[in-house]
């Protein structure tokens, strides 16, 4: 029966003499043993910094990708070790995606860059005060003008949107409901205030007979028959004054548009 392969450890010269080999000639093994051997510590920082999240893989290629990096810039003649190197680069190029791809809308750089600072600020003054901190404190705390505080706080809500989705309990007895059931929608009634209010701006132009076949036809939603029948006259004749009177009606609000127009442009 096999054991399971496992990474083999190696010194610190074996892994100088590796990145050396890499450096020079772009050798795909070297770069190859490289990855195995720290694939394992660049998963521990992923984790760290994913939790909580739903995105734990593409932290952890942010953090493959800090690991080809350092491969490609670090220099044994420092004396330092290749993990002292490796591990900030990681963390550094984590934190980058993190300030850059996470946030739910486009802010400036200063503003994500003040952000982490001041929820720092924020837990260290509450600690130390025993009470939240004030603006003037975070603002004396880093540094910084009172605006820069009011601004980055405010946009710090932007830093991750709310789905629509998201359920919310509704009652006592535990039922939900999503954002989405909640949300506002265009109500059709105020469009059809505005087409009545349209409308009784140019209906004086009718006669008589016309109002009542408009009334008759559209307001009561008779038939163009029983108009007919209600007003004495046949279908026909209603039909003609129907037509007669939406033509009216159609010519007063296209040119009452067209002088609103020229107005705006006057």
């Amino acid at each position: 029966m096999t054991q399971p392969s496992q990474t083999m450890k190696r010194t610190k010269e074996e892994i100088d003499a590796l990145i050396l080999d890499f450096q020079r000639t772009e050798s795909p093994s070297s770069q190859m043993i490289l990855v195995e051997n720290y694939t394992a510590l660049v998963g521990s920082l992923a984790i760290k910094y994913s939790k909580g999240r739903n995105f734990h893989e593409d932290i952890m290629q942010v953090g493959m990708i800090g690991l080809l990096g350092a491969i490609r810039r670090y220099d044994p003649d420092f004396g330092k070790s290749f993990e002292s190197f490796l591990i900030p680069t990681v963390i550094g190029e984590i934190k980058r995606f993190l300030r850059d791809k996470t946030w739910s809308v486009h802010v400036p750089r200063r503003i994500k860059d003040l952000w982490p600072k001041i929820k720092m600020a924020v837990n260290e003054l509450t600690e130390q005060n025993q009470r939240s901190p004030k603006i003037p404190e975070i603002a004396q705390f880093l540094d910084v003008s009172e605006e820069d505080v009011l601004e980055v706080m405010e946009m710090g809500n932007s830093y991750q949107a709310l789905s629509v989705d998201q359920k919310i309990e509704m009652g006592s007895e535990g039922g939900t409901i999503t954002r989405l059931d909640i949300l506002g929608s265009d109500d059709e009634g105020y469009e059809k205030v505005d087409q009545k209010l349209l409308l009784q701006s140019v209906f004086h132009l009718l006669s008589e007979r016309e109002k009542e076949i408009i009334n008759c036809t559209f307001i009561e939603n008779k038939s163009q028959k029983e108009t007919g029948e209600y007003l004495g006259i046949s279908q026909m004749h209603v039909s003609r004054l129907q037509k007669k009177a939406i033509h009216k009606l159609r010519s007063a609000l296209a040119q009452d548009a067209n002088t609103g127009i020229k107005n705006e442009e006057t």
